[in-house]
């Protein structure tokens, strides 16, 4: 998924933007559609989601296939992180670590536009029609809707991505295929080699339908409406913290913290502490998209059961260090670049469309 956040209290031109470019005097928003959506939010949440995927893309590899084992080889002695860093740099090399990049930058594009997007459009509308939903109840609300939203192009990139990266080259899977390395059910085949994107989907959708194209979409919002209703409310928290002990700690201080920087550390911690409070989540989805044909596990809470059973507490954590060490920064680049548009650009967007309209 693609990481997020809300803005900044915004300078004056920003701020008439939230509520409503039309109107020329401050005044209190109103709860409807007219001054709903701020279209900046979502082409900044789409660069920054897409930027922050394409960078952290081989730790995400990593996770997956850490996640998968169970599933692709049904080993009980499974490799940890350093000896998946050699397994994938000897049969695929730096390729290897890169599968699956094009639907993951694909739907990480889609899931940060309508995350940023629906944030920050739909936090003041809330807050207004709602006054009891105020503060960081409105940004776990917003972040949920943004990322659900989202979900329906992010899903199908996913399970086309995740099979990319489990496979790696198609001779490391030919190979593994042939010494009966994949965990088969008897009778059952599993998936072919993907050339790409659009193989991957094309072949999905000819032998499963939509349904193989939307696989583990319930345990998929299942983990992503609560990791970005965290996520966001942890950042808005750890603001508000971070200003309160400028004004008790440093009161007479002239320090100026751009929100970039800002963005970049903020957004890591809370990435990373809402990263690993959703893993046991991750690591169910995971298994549900990636079985495919061999039907190992009947829905989510069928995959809760077995994996507990089979592997206990530490299953259900499985890969959660690559998945922190991927949402840590995964999340700051995405915070500091979002931080970055807003702080260079909304302002002369603002300025440019009080032109126009006067």
């Amino acid at each position: 998924m693609a990481a997020s956040s809300p803005s900044p209290p915004p300078p004056p031109a920003a701020a008439a933007a939230v509520v409503g470019v039309w109107s020329p005097v401050h005044q209190s928003p109103s709860p409807n559609l007219t001054n709903f959506f701020v279209w900046r939010e979502f082409v900044w949440g789409a660069i920054a989601g897409s930027f922050g995927e394409g960078m952290m893309h081989p730790v995400d590899t990593l996770k997956t296939r850490l996640q998968s084992q169970a599933i692709m080889t049904g080993a009980q002695a499974q490799k940890n992180i350093f000896q998946m860093v050699r397994t994938v740099w000897a049969s695929d090399g730096l390729r290897g670590f890169y599968r699956g990049i094009g639907p993951g930058v694909t739907g990480s594009l889609a899931t940060g536009a309508t995350y940023f997007g629906v944030i920050e459009s739909t936090k003041t509308w809330l807050e207004n029609a709602n006054p009891n939903l105020s503060g960081h109840w409105s940004h776990f609300i917003a972040g949920g809707i943004g990322d659900t939203l989202g979900s329906f192009i992010y899903v199908p990139c996913e399970v086309m991505k995740q099979r990319m990266q489990v496979q790696g080259s198609s001779k490391s899977w030919a190979l593994n295929a042939t010494k009966g390395n994949v965990s088969q059910s008897p009778g059952t085949q599993m998936y072919g080699y993907y050339n790409g994107m659009f193989h991957a989907g094309r072949s999905i959708l000819r032998d499963h339908g939509l349904k193989g194209l939307y696989a583990g979409y319930g345990s998929t919002l299942a983990r992503d409406v609560p990791f970005a209703g965290l996520m966001v409310t942890f950042y808005e928290g750890m603001k508000d913290l971070t200003e309160y002990g400028k004004r008790k700690y440093l009161p007479d201080s002239d320090l100026q913290v751009s929100n970039s920087f800002e963005g970049l550390v903020l957004g890591g911690l809370s990435g990373g502490f809402s990263a690993y409070l959703t893993t046991p989540l991750d690591v169910i989805k995971t298994r549900l998209q990636v079985q495919g044909s061999t039907t190992r596990y009947n829905g989510w809470l069928d995959a809760i059961k077995k994996t507990w059973a089979s592997e206990g507490a530490s299953g259900l954590f499985k890969g959660s260090v690559p998945r922190i060490i991927w949402y840590i920064p995964a999340s700051a680049f995405t915070f500091m670049a979002v931080e970055f548009l807003r702080e260079n650009f909304n302002e002369k967007i603002d300025t440019d469309e009080e032109m126009t309209l006067n």
